[in-house]
Formats: structure tokens, sequence, C-alpha cells
């Protein structure tokens, strides 16, 4: 049985994406340990089809806990065997180069985003150089790799001539539907971070007729309140915090219409597929999103959105109280949800996953 190390720097909780891949490959025969942190607020770990194992450091964030971790992530791979340790993202990449070089062993990247393009790095020159850096540094030593949208693997070609496959962020398919909610309430499912476009849909809700909920934390979080409050939207805007995966699928069934509008600033955001426009699908939820390319190619082929050219609140606005109150374009972008998530699922997903790991084994 091969044994596989995946590596992340967050908790393990929450991370759907990376539950589903190590499921499906222990399922598959493989013997697989995900790695992460434990924090202070860490939950207890659910029980799973694979190993799970935290470790814990002094520093919570910033560069010291990047450089702690790195450290403390090497030396728990060093003392360990294994046939493959796979990094996901720049974060955890470096120890995971040192430790294949030492043992000899495939190394694979699986990038959940073009990390060196997020808008809390650009922004911040030395933080860009720095991760651009380690890109351009190690992403050309792994041969092997798999990102979330076609968009991201074809720009790490065209940056390092490497061949990375798309293996997109998709639910698994559970074929009960909901009825549509009485109440018509927009959600947000995600992460609460810088370029995901909060500064433009928090005024928006100023002339929206729905109550909005965001499911999720994160960087922005502090600057969220504020908007909040400097819009008086106390009553209209609802914030939940972090909720398992149960919790969501519970949750949606009583939304109406999902919510993304990333920033473009950051080629990150432009090139991405995020989990959250799957997942607003799976759930039956006609969804306002961008015209980017990759929401555009999907939606072209099912229509499963409305989207949006620019993040001006009023236009925004104008999209949302459109699907609230065209009930006959609402009902048509519900029933090819529920069509679309039939072939856009994990279960068809995983079969490029199990097939990349076999040609990896086998080369």
């Amino acid at each position: 049985m091969k044994k596989i190390y995946f590596t992340v720097t967050n908790d393990l909780t929450f991370d759907q994406r990376m539950h589903r891949i190590c499921g499906s490959l222990s399922a598959a025969g493989y013997e697989v340990i995900l790695t992460g942190r434990k924090r202070k607020n860490s939950l207890p770990l659910q029980d799973k089809p694979f190993r799970q194992h935290r470790i814990s450091c002094w520093f919570d964030k910033g560069k010291l806990f990047y450089a702690e971790y790195n450290i403390r992530l090497f030396f728990f791979l060093l003392f360990k065997k294994m046939d493959a340790v796979c990094a996901i993202d720049l974060d955890s990449i470096l120890p995971c180069l040192w430790i294949s070089r030492l043992k000899k062993i495939p190394r694979v990247y699986d990038a959940h985003e073009l990390f060196s393009e997020l808008k809390e790095v650009i922004s911040r020159p030395y933080v860009h150089q720095f991760w651009l850096g380690v890109e351009q540094k190690a992403v050309p030593q792994f041969k092997w790799g798999y990102t979330v949208s076609e968009s991201i693997a074809e720009e790490f070609h065209r940056r390092y001539k490497v061949e990375y496959r798309a293996i997109r962020n998709v639910p698994v398919l559970q074929m009960d539907v909901s009825p549509v909610a009485s109440e018509k309430t927009i959600v947000y499912v995600g992460a609460v971070n810088e370029a995901r476009g909060f500064e433009y849909l928090v005024p928006a809700m100023q002339w929206v007729n729905a109550k909005l909920l965001i499911c999720g934390d994160g960087n922005f979080m502090g600057q969220l309140k504020d908007l909040i409050r400097e819009f008086k939207l106390e009553e209209k805007v609802e914030l939940t915090g972090m909720l398992p995966p149960e919790k969501l699928r519970e949750m949606a069934k009583t939304t109406y219409i999902g919510v993304a509008v990333p920033e473009k600033e950051g080629l990150n955001q432009y090139l991405a597929l995020p989990n959250k426009f799957f997942d607003y699908i799976h759930a039956g939820l006609p969804q306002v999103t961008v015209d980017y390319p990759e929401y555009r190619k999907l939606n072209k082929k099912w229509e499963v959105a409305v989207l949006i050219n620019d993040l001006a609140p009023k236009r925004i606005a104008a999209a949302l109280n459109n699907l609230l109150e065209d009930t006959v374009l609402y009902n048509r972008l519900r029933e090819n949800c529920l069509k679309a998530r039939e072939s856009l699922n994990w279960q068809e997903e995983e079969k490029k996953l199990i097939a990349f790991y076999q040609t990896l084994f086998d080369a």
C-alpha cells in the first residue's frame, strides 16, 4: 500500500477539498496522512477514513508562523516513511521539496490557488517578492501537479512549462432536492478575505430588499464589520462565522440566492474557480457572480448564474434584485443547477485524481 503525506497550513477542520481528496485516495487503496496545524480555537478532529495530524506552533500568523511551521513540518516529515509527498499551496511547498529530495520520492504540488497572485500578497511588495521567489524556485521542480482550474494550469505552464492537470473543487453529489426557500435570503459562503469584493457587496445591500448571510471568516473580518456599521446594515447583514460542512448544507436549504463578487485585482481571483461556485449549484441556488473566464465558460454551458461586468454597488444590487424579482429567470437557473450538478460533482472529478496518482506511481 502506497503511503502519501499531504501538507496544509490550516487546522484541517473546514478544508472540504482536502477531505474529499484524501477520502477518495483512501478508498482507492492508498494510505493517506493529512497534516495541518493546531490552533488555540481548533475544534476536535472528526473521524475520517484517512489519518490526520496537527502540528502545534508558538506563533499563529505572519512571518514567524510560516517560518516556524515550515521547520516543524520538515522535521515531522523527516522521520516518517512515505512513498510520495504532496504540498498544498506555496506555504508548505519548501519542506516537501527538501523531504522528497532526501527520501528520493515523488513530490506533487496541489495549487488551490495562484498563491503569488493573491491580492493580500501583491499589495505588499516585499511579501509578493518573497512568495514569487518561492514559486519560481520550487514550482519548476515539481513535475507532477494539479490545480483547481484550467486557467491557472495554463498560467503555470506559461510561467514554468509544467503540465498540471485541472481537478476542480466540486462537492460530492447528493441527490436530495430541497424546496425553494420561502424567505428570499442571499448567502455568501467562503473566506472573508481581501479581494472578495465586500467593499462593494455590503454597500449594495442598501438597495436590496433581502437579508444577506455571510458564512466564513478570514483576514478581512474586521473591515467587514466596520462596513456593516458604516452603512447601518446590522439588521440586514448577518455574520455566522465558520460553519462545518453539514451545517452549511442545512443552511443552504433556507436560502434563495448565492453571491460571490471577487475583485479582478490579483490574477488569482481572475483565473480561479472556487468551490463556492459549485456549492451554490449543488444547493440549487442561482447565483450572482462575476464575468471572469472560468465562470463564463461554465455558465455558457449550463446557465446557472447572473454574471456582472463590474463591481459597482448599484450594479450588484440591480443583479440581485433582478434575480429576486424575476421568478421565470430564477426557476430556469435553479433547474439548470440541478441538471449541472449531475455532471459537475466529485464522483466524476475524483476519477481524474485517482488516474493521476496511478500514473505517478507507475512512472
